[in-house]
């Protein structure tokens, strides 16, 4: 009768855990959840190919797969609550706006995994100033990776092209928000050129908005009035304005984040290059080690060395571009890759 009595309570209580189990949500281990930022999934940017990048990596790994669209910023915080509720055991987060909203969750729910691209976690910025890692359980953000971008390297390869092509001495950039990634890209593409020549001017404005094309064409319009003849457009639609005014005004433009020449066909023809970021390599990689149980806390860095960004094709202007800007790229990237050249970007 004893045995019978406890048998059972330990059913009753395995029944009972189950039932917790369910309406708390408790993360899985084959679960990989995408909180997209505004813009929707074909954005042709960050949101697309971070979500390429993750599926691709979930089917390959045969994990349970989910996303989903923030229709506002107000809604970052819901839409990561949601997917810690439903029991996803990893949640990727994208773009630096994300920052506060994805650091908040990780710290509530330790038992998660979290990356998140664009944004890195520091002393002060993240976790409180008297930490030494915000990686670390003391920071709060052990189960957090970071998926970073040498923007400031790339950038340097676009302004380096940039600057030995232009005619007029003067070339600009069309920027959606001044936050860290853009701001690297834009000081990189204006060190790169003024590698090249000296005496170049560079122009640039910042846009406080990544959804502004009308915005960003009259800005692009404004720089070419004041003489740019190349156009760097660093900022999601906004920056793709700049690229249409350059187009229109039959001058050449530099696309940003993926090769705008397979996304952006409307101006393919007088684009240059496209200062690459590889989001869909950084993401399924962190996916896959996700799935492999080796998915590190911190910052995973992409570099020119590590071929985690670079200059896209030259593509149907590849005849166009003098051997010697091709040369000057070539050196520049080489000279980044092994550290012989600085950006001039500093934190």
């Amino acid at each position: 009768m004893y045995q019978k009595r406890v048998s059972a309570v330990v059913v009753a209580l395995m029944i009972f855990s189950v039932i917790l189990a369910a309406c708390t949500g408790g993360a899985t281990s084959n679960k990989v959840c995408v909180v997209l930022d505004t813009g929707g999934e074909n954005d042709k940017s960050f949101n697309e190919f971070t979500l390429k990048g993750a599926r691709e990596a979930a089917d390959e790994k045969g994990l349970e797969f989910a996303y989903i669209v923030s229709e506002s910023p107000s809604d970052y915080e819901k839409n990561i609550d949601n997917f810690v509720n439903e029991g996803c055991g990893m949640i990727v987060t994208v773009g630096f706006l994300m920052g506060d909203a994805t650091a908040a969750a990780a710290k509530a729910n330790p038992d998660v995994k979290f990356a998140i691209v664009d944004v890195g976690y520091f002393p002060g910025a993240g976790c409180d100033e008297g930490v030494a890692d915000c990686y670390s359980e003391e920071g709060g953000l052990s189960n957090v990776t970071s998926l970073l971008f040498a923007e400031d390297e790339v950038g340097y390869l676009a302004g380096t092209l940039a600057g030995c092509i232009s005619e007029s001495g003067v070339i600009g950039s069309v920027s959606g928000m001044e936050i860290p990634p853009v701001v690297r890209f834009v000081v990189g593409y204006q060190n790169g050129a003024k590698a090249q020549n000296a005496g170049i001017e560079t122009l640039n404005v910042y846009i406080p908005d990544f959804n502004d094309p009308a915005t960003g064409k009259q800005a692009g319009e404004t720089q070419i009035a004041e003489g740019a003849d190349i156009i760097f457009g660093v900022g999601g639609n906004t920056g793709n304005g700049g690229l249409l005014a350059a187009h229109e005004a039959g001058l050449y433009g530099i696309g940003v984040d993926v090769d705008q020449y397979n996304t952006y066909p409307e101006v393919a023809a007088s684009l240059l290059t496209s200062a690459a970021k590889n989001m869909d390599v950084a993401t399924g990689d962190a996916v896959r080690a996700f799935a492999d149980g080796n998915l590190a806390a911190g910052i995973n860095l992409a570099t020119v060395a590590n071929g985690g960004v670079g200059l896209a094709p030259y593509h149907d202007l590849d005849s166009t571009v003098p051997a010697e800007c091709k040369a000057a790229v070539e050196t520049a990237q080489a000279g980044l890759a092994d550290g012989s050249i600085s950006t001039g970007y500093t934190q």
